[in-house]
């Protein structure tokens, strides 16, 4: 059985390590087949193919983009994606836009609650300057030891309610399904067990989701828990949807499960890559 990861980020968004050693960690897990699919942003995909097959791993060129749907916001995987399309990117690119002055707008709420310089401290972490997230705010919280790890940070701060959130209107669901499939690729919806959605507003989205041509959901990935993978595969098959599967991987150590440890896909779904090889 093949080992497949399709959902893991570099340094050239919001993870820790380079394209390269992301695909050597994701190999020495025993990962046949790996995607790179960092937030709103391709630039790693060359350097990522490269190290892929310089290991003996299937490449599958990917991205993440960031979504505002129901004002909540929803991660969109792209996958066998050409990174080079000029329509992605130019949307990329506007979606990238309006994270400096958001990051900045975030430094000033965390200053009134006694953390000041969280701007230049989240800085250090970005390894591209047009992509600063909360997960770069969340590892300088836990290097001041305002927190002892991320979900700490997540309760303390940076999300709704909390000092240092503050909300960015993304891209729309037609427009990242519209670029996904303008550039060869499949869209596919990242952890929707994430999502604070009622079932009603869930199954609205599946379905404006799959008009759009949506193709697949996440079924067993790094931020559900065991008992959500059956859950989404039910679900899955109730939309007609394909089932993927990734880590969320962004550093070693980060996540609350590495590529060794996740588990296979439940036996009742169809794979997303079940003809790609």
């Amino acid at each position: 059985m093949l080992k497949v990861d399709l959902h893991c980020h570099s340094n050239v968004s919001d993870g820790v390590l380079a394209p390269s050693a992301v695909a050597a960690h994701a190999r020495k897990a025993g990962v046949d087949v790996w995607a790179l699919t960092d937030h709103d942003e391709v630039d790693g995909v060359a350097a990522a193919r490269i190290a892929a097959q310089d290991l003996g791993m299937r490449f599958v060129s990917g991205v993440e983009i960031s979504i505002t749907w129901a004002k909540e916001t929803v991660h969109i995987v792209g996958l066998q994606v050409d990174e080079t399309n000029p329509a992605l990117l130019a949307g990329l690119a506007r979606t990238r836009a309006g994270r400096d002055a958001r990051g900045r707008e975030m430094a000033a709420q965390l200053a009134t609650v006694g953390i000041p310089d969280a701007y230049e401290g989240a800085l250090k972490y970005v390894g591209n300057p047009d992509l600063m997230s909360r997960t770069h705010f969340a590892r300088y919280l836990i290097e001041i030891g305002a927190c002892a790890n991320v979900p700490e940070v997540f309760k303390k701060y940076l999300t709704e309610g909390k000092p240092g959130y503050v909300p960015h209107s993304w891209a729309s669901l037609a427009d990242a399904v519209g670029w996904i499939r303008g550039a060869g690729g499949v869209a596919v919806i990242a952890h929707p067990g994430r999502y604070k959605f009622n079932q009603m507003a869930q199954g609205v989205l599946f379905d404006e989701f799959k008009q759009l041509g949506g193709t697949a959901i996440e079924v067993v990935t790094g931020s559900h828990t065991p008992d959500q993978y059956a859950v989404y595969a039910q679900l899955a098959n109730q939309y007609g949807f394909l089932a993927s599967r990734g880590t969320d991987f962004h550093a070693p150590g980060e996540a609350r499960i590495d590529f060794s440890l996740l588990p296979p896909l439940p036996a009742n779904v169809t794979p997303i890559w079940h003809d790609w090889f």
